[in-house]
């Protein structure tokens, strides 16, 4: 990026525009460039517990993202106070010995970038767990996207400048900031080119046809963080050769009419709150492998880690490699994406539905889960809705809506909502849950139309009691509240003014 260093003197039009500003000089003798895995972690060595599996864990001042401290230049009025903040953290920057490393999100041939990360030479493990999760730049590519983040600054506060490709980050040390910070990117470009950036994890299926031949099954899954992406992309489905489930991608995918193209390629950033080796076993053995970082994470000064004790946060992380992930595919693109399914904790939901091109679009535009400590850690258990699952959406809402909608048209995928939380108070289990997915990929789930709900509910799931979870036997007063559930719908879809009517009148 050329031009001059800070953005003192430029008017407000000019800079909502094209700010002209620079990131630091990679080659300049304060910068440590493409520092190793190894000299990351000394740098780190004072913040370092090691584990008992020999790799190191951290604690951060934040411990999830700060939401409410984001704006992005396209949706959001930048004040002069805004540009000081990003003209504070360049001129921070020339003066601070940083680290700084290039990787690629993404690595199909036409929705790839070059990511260029700064932070201070003393917060190395934040760059140490991010270029864990990328695949490194080839050499002298130039980078796409730029983020400086500076956690010792007075105020907390990150700055998006999506059409400069561009993100500072202040006053927070949390790694998902500098995860995010590209991700964001990444889809907003997704869009820019006719696709859709998606919050979604990405899995491939073979399975054995009656005739005995192989065929593969996509599968795509929306979710809020912490809801399941990671244990449902991950999870083998306990098949045996020569049929396989494999993951293809964790967290964020680029969904084009012939493609679905994903995001990271060198690891998986995931919860670890609660997981477990018989339920998780795939996340449990590479979690547990001296290559992972933990963050946030209960580790006795002897090393003795407690992933069930939520006492620093209940948004405890672990970056993960994808080679110590039995379940993952050596690629993280696909053609297709032949299902998809919008993970959701809404209580009054059964624990999965098939719905039409406008339901699923309307699904979509709901968003519907409950927070998590990913997100707003005061708010955890809350309902809530969020379009896409996708917090990170830059640009109007209802055309993400109509934008899926038409993708959909094009790929002729199936749709569906898959609940793993509970039917009222009955729990949908990992196994209910993964009988449900390999029965829709082998096409062997017996769907009935339900009245009441509009759209198609499983009649039989081999290997699943399904009739356990029907929402009348589970919830009381359950017609009334599905009644004010649709009513809710129906409001909140009018709040979106881009989106188009034939969407609006399918909600469900």
């Amino acid at each position: 990026m050329s031009g001059d260093a800070t953005l003192s003197g430029l008017t407000e039009s000019t800079r909502s525009v094209d700010p002209p500003f620079d990131f630091p000089d990679p080659t300049a003798e304060s910068v440590v460039y493409e520092p190793s895995f190894e000299e990351l972690r000394a740098f780190s060595e004072p913040l370092e517990t090691t584990t008992e599996y020999g790799s190191a864990s951290y604690v951060s001042e934040f411990r999830s993202r700060s939401s409410d401290r984001t704006k992005n230049a396209v949706d959001d009025t930048f004040t002069e106070a805004d540009w000081r903040l990003v003209d504070r953290a360049l001129t921070t920057a020339e003066t601070t010995d940083l680290v700084c490393l290039d990787r690629m999100v993404g690595r199909h041939s036409e929705h790839a970038y070059c990511c260029r990360l700064f932070v201070p030479k003393e917060y190395g493990r934040i760059a140490l767990a991010w270029a864990k999760l990328l695949d490194p730049a080839p050499e002298g590519r130039e980078p796409d996207f730029y983020t400086l983040q500076l956690p010792d600054a007075e105020e907390t506060a990150i700055r998006v400048l999506p059409e400069e490709g561009a993100t500072v980050v202040l006053g927070s040390d949390y790694t998902g900031e500098a995860k995010k910070s590209f991700l964001r990117l990444f889809m907003y470009r997704a869009k820019q080119r006719g696709g859709l950036g998606l919050h979604a994890g990405s899995k491939r299926l073979t399975l054995e046809t009656d005739d005995g031949e192989l065929s593969e099954v996509h599968q795509a899954f929306l979710g809020l963080s912490g809801t399941g992406k990671s244990t449902l992309t991950g999870h083998g489905c306990w098949l045996d050769s020569p049929e396989s489930a494999v993951m293809l991608q964790d967290d964020v995918c680029a969904l084009f009419p012939d493609a679905l193209a994903g995001s990271e390629g060198g690891g998986l950033y995931i919860k670890t709150i609660g997981l477990d080796e018989a339920e998780q076993p795939a996340l449990h053995h590479a979690v547990t492998q001296p290559k992972a970082i933990l963050e946030n994470v209960s580790v006795d000064a002897d090393g003795t880690v407690d992933f069930d004790d939520g006492s620093l946060t209940t948004n405890g992380r672990a970056v993960i490699r994808r080679d110590d992930l039995p379940s993952a595919a050596p690629e993280i693109d696909c053609e297709r994406a032949d299902q998809v399914f919008f993970i959701t904790r809404n209580p009054l939901m059964p624990p999965a539905a098939r719905l039409t091109p406008e339901q699923a679009a309307v699904a979509f535009m709901l968003g519907e889960s409950v927070e998590t400590s990913a997100g707003d850690p005061e708010r955890a258990g809350e309902s809530i809705r969020v379009v896409g699952t996708n917090p990170f959406i830059v640009g109007p809402e209802g055309e993400e809506g109509n934008r899926f909608a038409d993708l959909m048209g094009e790929t002729d995928a199936e749709c569906f909502v898959l609940n793993t939380g509970s039917v009222g108070s009955k729990g949908i289990g990992v196994e209910d849950t993964i009988a449900i997915l390999t029965a829709a990929a082998r096409g062997g789930i017996e769907w009935t139309y339900d009245d009441r709900l509009g759209f198609e509910v499983p009649e039989r799931v081999p290997g699943m009691e399904i009739r356990e979870f029907r929402p009348e036997e589970n919830i009381a007063d359950y017609e009334s509240k599905l009644a004010a559930l649709r009513e809710e719908r129906r409001e909140y879809l009018a709040g979106f003014d881009t989106l188009r009517e034939g969407i609006r009148e399918a909600v469900y």
